[in-house]
């Protein structure tokens, strides 16, 4: 499984940094063989782990370092400026939302953030959104509608909090409004699913003219651990329960429910963000392109077009 190979790259990368962080551009340039010779036997490692289960690419879907939502933006956008507050509760910040350029051009960008330390995680509620989060993504999307920018998600969390008290506050109800007004918009959608794109809570944001997954993120009615629980009553073989659910980019690609499969360095995106990045950039560019096209009618008719036609295979 990918997880025991990257325990065994685990030392390799430390002794890397290490020799990394070590001095100047003489000290490391002092160790350039050194470092060749570790790049050479990871990448040995790496290749020798074969093809990925499904049960390997939820193992790194749920990685804690694949890049969060705070660093994409950071990575792909120009002149952020995050929008809080739902207007009618409160802040959620399992929700980052606001708006950016993307080369040049004015978009609304929302995503789930999950954070990246305890404290974080903790503050964000580990990415899963209360009402609150779904109402001002909800904001954010009737701005864009109405200014004719380009909206873009990016999808990773768990699934929606299922506390007592968020369903008080109409959780059910934001969700459903979401998948309602969404499917309306005249403005280009495009959904990024990055890790993990569980249940309502990733639908919430996912009702796209187009839809991109990276290599290793899953997109799924509910955890594998829950498939199996429901099914089985016994949530250890969560890893049986992946081959079935069909929750892979490659899976959902053939099923014609996501457009493009972005590759991730080998390894897994946690290896690489910079040139993760790259490539979500270039994917980014180019659906946009195509979606921009559109006019406001074709661009709902198509949304609406491609969610009637899901369970209809490309092989079919």
């Amino acid at each position: 499984m990918i997880k025991e190979i990257l325990e065994q790259l685990a030392p390799l990368d430390a002794q890397i940094a290490a020799l990394k962080g070590s001095g100047d551009m003489e000290t490391i340039t002092a160790h350039a063989s050194e470092l060749a010779e570790l790049a050479v036997e990871e990448d040995e490692i790496i290749r020798s782990c074969g093809p990925l289960t499904a049960e390997d690419r939820v193992f790194l879907a749920r990685h804690p370092e694949r890049p969060h939502i705070d660093e994409t933006v950071s990575a792909l956008f120009t002149d952020f400026f995050e929008q809080r507050g739902d207007r009618q509760c409160k802040e959620d910040a399992a929700i980052l939302g606001g708006v950016a350029r993307f080369h040049g051009m004015p978009v609304t960008v929302i995503g789930h953030r999950k954070g990246s330390t305890l404290e974080e995680n903790l503050a964000c509620n580990f990415g899963m959104p209360g009402p609150e989060g779904y109402r001002k993504a909800l904001r954010l999307m009737r701005q864009a509608e109405k200014f004719g920018r380009p909206i873009i998600t990016f999808i990773d969390t768990p699934g929606a909090y299922p506390g007592k008290d968020a369903e008080e506050r109409g959780q059910g109800e934001a969700i459903a409004r979401n998948l309602m007004e969404m499917s309306g918009l005249t403005v280009p959608i495009i959904a990024v699913v990055t890790g993990e794109g569980s249940s309502g809570g990733a639908l919430a944001l996912g009702v796209a003219n187009h839809i991109l997954m990276l290599e290793n993120a899953v997109y799924s009615v509910l955890s594998p651990e829950g498939f199996a629980s429901i099914l089985w009553k016994d949530a250890s073989r969560s890893g049986e329960a992946c081959e079935l659910m069909k929750l892979t980019a490659q899976d959902l690609y053939n099923d014609g429910i996501v457009e493009e499969v972005i590759p991730e360095p080998i390894g897994g995106a946690q290896r690489s963000h910079t040139a993760l990045f790259e490539r979500i950039d270039a994917a980014l560019r180019t659906h946009l392109k195509e979606l921009c096209r559109l006019n406001g009618r074709q661009l709902a008719d198509q949304r609406y077009k491609k969610y009637r036609q899901i369970g209809e295979t490309r092989n079919a």
